[in-house]
């Protein structure tokens, strides 16, 4: 079994927009299929990944309680441009990229941030 998508909350999809094409371009995701009340993403080429929506029963959007998305790239540079753009795009540093533990051998390298609305994110690769 493999996930089909994953959704996010936002107040004002459209204003949720911006944030999310920046973030994920170095990933290679593209917004897709229109969606009523909501915008996917996905790696270009591919189903829809991530769905941007604003939540159904007229609640606010609250980013869930450890819930995290994790983005997976294929280089370090990647990691280091998602998260410079989330960044750049109005999202909150929650972990510089880096190796996970700090200066273990792991081979995770990755960075942490939230999107403006609170959901936590993770951008990885295996290095």
């Amino acid at each position: 079994m493999t996930i089909g998508y994953v959704t996010i909350g936002a107040r004002d999809v459209e204003s949720a927009v911006p944030f999310f094409e920046n973030t994920l371009a170095p990933l290679g995701y593209e917004r897709s299929h229109p969606a009523p009340g909501g915008a996917f993403f996905e790696p270009k080429g591919a189903p829809p990944a991530l769905e941007i929506l604003t939540p159904f029963g007229g609640q606010a959007p609250s980013a869930g309680n450890g819930m995290m998305v994790a983005l997976q790239a294929e280089t370090k540079e990647q990691v280091h441009a998602v998260h410079a753009a989330a960044l750049a795009n109005g999202g909150t540093d929650e972990g510089a990229p880096g190796y996970r533990p700090p200066g273990a051998a792991s081979g995770f390298y990755g960075g942490y941030f939230r999107d403006p609305v609170g959901n936590k994110f993770a951008v990885f690769v295996w290095a």
